[in-house]
This record gives structure tokens, sequence and C-alpha cells, in this order.
């Protein structure tokens, strides 16, 4: 089961790619599932704000989305040190590098791909991991 520990987190602006409407779960218009970006890594997009984060441009990933910003330019808190709950986009065993697919997702990082922390407990595609983050600026690249 995933878990959170020591999470150090900034409060930030979210972009259009995390405002996602998701509503109050169960009700009439809310989403289902009612996750929104939730638990993704996101990236620097502009001067205090974040967005979903991109594996192409891995050098501004800063960390994971705690929250559900329901609409652009609300508060995006993200944590960007300690143990993180993450959507995992991959199977993922305990101990692997983690790296950022394009969907802001968690894989096993490869070797050349910048590792932006290491999975604590496992799971398939889709499921929430808890992961060790590397903190930002500190994605040491595999080789």
């Amino acid at each position: 089961m995933a878990y959170e520990e020591a999470v150090v987190s900034i409060t930030l602006e979210a972009d259009a790619t995390l405002a996602t409407y998701t509503g109050v779960p169960g009700q009439p218009g809310s989403a289902d599932p009612n996750g929104g970006k939730q638990y993704n890594f996101v990236q620097i997009t502009g001067a205090k704000t974040v967005g979903l984060a991109d594996a192409t441009v891995t050098d501004s990933v800063i960390g994971v989305l705690q929250n559900k910003p329901q609409y652009t330019g609300s508060a995006a808190t993200v944590a960007i040190s300690g143990v993180s709950k993450v959507e995992s986009g991959a199977t993922i065993v305990a101990g692997n590098p983690i790296a950022v697919k394009a969907d802001g997702t968690a894989e096993v990082g490869l070797t050349g791909e910048p590792i932006v922390g290491f999975a604590l407990t496992a799971g398939a595609d889709g499921e929430i991991i808890s992961v060790l983050l590397a903190g930002p600026g500190a994605s040491p690249v595999l080789s």
C-alpha cells in the first residue's frame, strides 16, 4: 500500500494542463474517476506556474502534484522532497529508479534518462506507488 512521509511541499499556480474539474465524488457532473492529475509529476511552465510534466523537458520536473486544482490559476501543491504517492504508468518494482513518462506518470528509469526518485513500493500501470523523491535539480542520469 502506498504511503507518504516527511513530504516538503510548495504551492504554485496550476496551468491548463493541471486544471481538471473533478467536482465532488459521486455527485452529478463530477468526474469518474475523480483523481484529476493528483500524484502526477509536474514541471515549471512559467512564473510561479506548474503544469503536467512532459518527458521531453525533464530538466524542469520539480515534484509531484498533491492536490486537484479545479481551474487554471488555482493553487497547485507540489511535493518537492520526501516520500510521495505517485501514479505509476508502468509495472514498477520496489527499488527501481523512477523517470517520468510523457503523461506525467512514473516509469522505470533507463540508461541515459534523468532519475527523479526511487520506488519504495511496487505497482502496476495506473496504481499509486510510493516514491522517494530525488528533489529539484538532483536528477542523476543513469549510465
